[in-house]
């Protein structure tokens, strides 16, 4: 599968943003999705995931504020971020996989397929 990631730009502290990521491929209601982001000189962090079977998980610093969804017929999975703060400055990947297990689901090694990635900065 080949993801596209779009939707970043730059938005003020307390703004919202929806990315979406467009997969490629039949299949797509089959796989298991992802968010992650990265910040400059910091490591790969998991945002949210959203299960093919619709479970959803988030990482603790989005709770509340940020909503992963899918839409099978569109082969697209999105990200509402809401109430958004600098520290969400990041550039944000989508990723997937088959059948993920649950407990390595926040490890970016547990995908097999990225998109290239898109820059959300928020200003103060």
């Amino acid at each position: 599968v080949q993801l596209q990631a779009s939707g970043g730009g730059l938005v003020q502290a307390g703004g919202s943003l929806r990315l979406s990521c467009a997969a490629s491929g039949r299949t797509f209601s089959g796989y298991d999705m992802a968010w992650f982001r990265q910040a400059p000189g910091k490591e790969r962090e998991f945002v949210a995931a959203i299960r093919s079977s619709g479970s959803t998980y988030y990482a603790d610093s989005v709770k509340g504020r940020f909503t992963i969804s899918r839409d099978n017929a569109k082969n697209t999975v999105y990200l509402q971020m809401n109430s958004l703060k600098p520290e969400d400055t990041a550039v944000y990947y989508c990723a997937a996989d088959l059948r993920l297990i649950v407990s390595m689901i926040r490890l970016p090694s547990t995908y097999d397929y990225w998109g290239q990635g898109t820059l959300v900065t928020v200003s103060s």
